[in-house]
């Protein structure tokens, strides 16, 4: 995805600016891999494979997220609850 076009997006739910951190991109400077992330709302939105996953919660795709989020966990330190609202937080 291109760095101009990400400019140009803005939190799906509140409409705030996201804030980008670019974890792969192109020679041609095209971002693969990366984080957009709202201050207002505290949601991440992923960027993989080039796309931007920014789709309500119940329906963004665990199977499709899951490898590239346990990459950048290892990678980057990013936690899983921080990037995969669905993941409960609690425990038994």
């Amino acid at each position: 995805m291109r760095l101009k076009t990400i400019e140009k997006l803005c939190c799906p739910f509140d409409k705030a600016d996201l804030t980008l951190q670019i974890f792969a991109q192109t020679i041609d400077h095209n971002i693969t891999e990366g984080l957009l992330s709202c201050a207002t709302c505290r949601r991440n939105y992923p960027i993989i494979y080039g796309v931007p996953i920014m789709a309500p919660d119940e329906y963004r795709q665990l199977k499709l997220e899951q490898p590239v989020v346990q990459q950048w966990q290892l990678e980057h330190g990013i936690s899983e609850i921080q990037l995969l609202p669905f993941v409960s937080t609690t425990t038994v």
